[in-house]
């Protein structure tokens, strides 16, 4: 399994999880190192051979050196976690920044897009592989729209879930299963970057469930999109959110 940012946050819950149920993992970081060293310290401790590989998703080089740095370690690529991503501090469009914006688009979704297709020529029967899943990690922003915090995001979402059904159509007979996963309010560190570090809590009272969702609850979902258990599912945008 190959997971960009994987180094914290539900990559890295991913990672380890994927780890104790026989993958063999590999995670793309930015720039953590003490984070990126102890996910796969964690995810040889359960009994995985693992590596963290630094990559920036919206280089175009960095990708394609992550996936061929992966294939040559550990051969096939099966399972592709498409993770990175990037949230900015709470404001409303009028108040974001051309540079901002540019950013945003660069990591979520030209970084996603170019991710992708990487996945497809080392996956698909189309390229000489045996197949394999892709699971993108979109957001419940993508359809609750984040007004008034964070529309850049949830748009760069919205274009995630489209590639996921686009592309689960076109890779059906090449033995690859496109899906993506919609995290609700998830306690992850990705709210300290947003300036609310307490922004879960806060939120907790308007998810159906009364509360925020866990790292490891996402990544759950995550492995059943990627395994044999889903072999009919394709195109799927799966929400993770509590019932929001």
């Amino acid at each position: 399994m190959l997971i960009t940012g994987g180094s914290r946050g539900i990559g890295a819950a991913t990672a380890v999880m994927a780890a104790g149920r026989g993958y063999d993992v590999a995670i793309g970081y930015v720039r953590d190192d003490v984070a990126a060293a102890a996910t796969v310290d964690a995810c040889e401790r359960a009994g995985a051979q693992a590596v963290a590989i630094r990559c920036d998703v919206a280089e175009e080089s960095d990708v394609v050196g992550l996936f061929d740095e992966t294939a040559d370690r550990f051969g096939q690529i099966r399972v592709f976690v498409n993770n990175a991503g990037i949230l900015h501090p709470i404001a409303r469009l009028d108040e974001m920044s051309f540079d901002r914006l540019q950013e945003v688009v660069a990591v979520n979704v030209t970084g996603a897009l170019v991710a992708a297709r990487e996945a497809v020529r080392h996956m698909s029967t189309r390229h000489g592989h045996a197949g394999g899943a892709i699971i993108n990690v979109s957001s419940a922003a993508s359809y609750l729209g984040s007004p008034g915090e964070f529309v850049d995001y949830a748009a760069t979402k919205g274009a995630i879930d489209t590639l996921t059904i686009g592309l689960g159509k076109e890779l059906a007979a090449e033995g690859v299963r496109v899906n993506a996963v919609r995290p609700g309010l998830i306690d992850t560190e990705i709210h300290a970057s947003s300036g609310v570090p307490d922004r879960v809590h806060r939120l907790a009272g308007n998810v159906p469930m009364q509360r925020g969702g866990s790292a490891d609850e996402v990544a759950e979902a995550i492995l059943w999109l990627g395994s044999d258990a889903a072999s009919y599912v394709t195109g799927v945008l799966l929400n993770c959110s509590g019932g929001r």
